[in-house]
């Protein structure tokens, strides 16, 4: 791969990462105060992204594997979005923004493995220089919290009740046509011929990877994975509205440590399997979901924002041992038959069914615990918390300890930056 489609490859990264970071941490925020939702609107409006990662496998797998070329569907899926995010920026209640939301994430959840698509067919060793492509995704997400935050100061006290943060919609309409205008120039990838009809819809969803459920500690990791992104939902539907509300300044600017905090520990993975062993790594990423909601349940704005900013550096620890720990996992459990389909079946249950649920009982309790637009975060947050460590402790008595080989490729597939 030369430098040139490298940083070709960099530049696409960073635009599809800062798309998405650009209006998704806000947006709970933004429907809050600005189109006055219920948390049950905005958990709807937040399960738009479990729904389009359901979908994504017909789009990605049925269209681009046999009859577009990756770039090309990229390119029509960001243009169609940028016209989305405009619709979105002009929509002026709940019941005009929704069904926006929707087919917006429906388009765009495609795009997070055509991106990978498009990078794997430009290197001969994916599992070597595919982590300094997608790191541009991570960076790309923290610019454009710090723009949020600290060059427009859109979501400052002053910014949200004046409707600023309505502008995000708009930046990354702009930045979607860029990059669906920029994708028509990327390296030609050709769909590859694949088997069709009903098997290779199956492989798509990756059901014909359920026969590795019949292994115990597959299962319970499984379930386990499910059940902890009901916990995750909660940070990703309530983190930002709860900052800005207990007035936290340049709330989405420091939100950006946790993306920091990603990089760091992403280092750390191979020495801790190495150490400790797969078990032990899991486990402490759950339980840092844990840790991270009671640091946000008694922490405040004041004195104990040390708290807070601590729990929003976890979310390395939160992210990385679990979830691409958990990819290195199920790549070393698959096997070379069913690689590509574990990954789509834990992708399929953790942000499909997992966070679906998630985000509805997020909704819920925000709802249970509101009152004159202002909430109790403290015992919102305990419940996450509490069914986080619940999860930890079903999956610390269940799940036994495992020496798994690491090499780096599995921990390249990873969706959110």
């Amino acid at each position: 791969m030369s430098s040139t489609v490298r940083l070709r490859l960099c530049v696409m990264m960073f635009l599809q990462f800062f798309i998405w970071g650009g209006w998704f941490v806000t947006m709970g925020s933004y429907l809050a105060a600005n189109l006055h939702a219920s948390g049950a609107q905005t958990g709807l409006a937040y399960s738009t992204q479990s729904w389009g990662a359901i979908i994504a496998p017909f789009i990605v797998g049925l269209i681009a594997d046999r009859y577009i070329n990756a770039e090309r569907l990229l390119g029509a899926l960001h243009i169609a979005g940028g016209m989305l995010m405009y619709a979105l920026f002009n929509a002026r209640d709940f019941g005009a923004f929704y069904p926006y939301v929707l087919a917006y994430m429906i388009l765009y959840m495609p795009t997070l493995a055509l991106v990978n698509a498009i990078s794997f067919r430009q290197m001969a060793e994916p599992a070597r220089h595919f982590s300094a492509v997608r790191v541009w995704g991570t960076i790309g997400w923290i610019v454009a919290g710090l723009v949020i935050s600290y060059l427009f100061a859109w979501d400052s006290r002053a910014g949200i009740s004046q409707g600023m943060l309505r502008n995000t919609f708009l930046m990354c309409s702009l930045a979607s046509f860029a990059l669906g205008l920029y994708s028509f120039t990327l390296p030609r990838t050709p769909p590859q011929p694949r088997s069709a009809g009903p098997q290779q819809l199956a492989r798509l969803l990756g059901l014909d990877a359920l026969v590795l459920l019949r292994q115990q500690n597959f299962a319970v990791f499984f379930v386990a994975s499910i059940l902890i992104c009901i916990p995750l939902a909660f940070y990703y539907q309530n983190a930002n509205q709860f900052l800005t509300e207990i007035h936290v300044t340049n709330a989405t600017g420091k939100q950006t440590i946790g993306q920091m905090s990603e990089v760091l520990f992403m280092l750390a993975i191979p020495v801790f399997l190495r150490t400790f062993g797969m078990k032990m790594t899991l486990l402490l990423g759950m339980l840092a979901w844990a840790c991270r909601y009671l640091l946000f349940a008694f922490g405040n704005a004041a004195e104990l924002a040390f708290m807070l900013i601590i729990g929003i550096a976890l979310h390395g620890v939160c992210y990385d041992f679990f979830f691409v720990s958990g990819q290195i996992y199920t790549d070393s459990k698959a096997g070379t038959q069913h690689k590509a389909a574990a990954q789509g079946l834990i992708t399929l249950a953790t942000y499909g069914l997992g966070m679906l649920i998630g985000f509805s009982a997020a909704g819920f309790i925000d709802d249970l615990y509101a009152s004159d637009g202002r909430h109790d975060w403290r015992s919102i947050w305990l419940y996450p918390a509490a069914f986080a460590a619940l999860v930890s402790v079903l999956f610390a008595v269940t799940f036994r300890n495992e020496k798994v080989a690491y090499d780096g490729a599995a921990a390249t597939s990873g969706g959110r930056a």
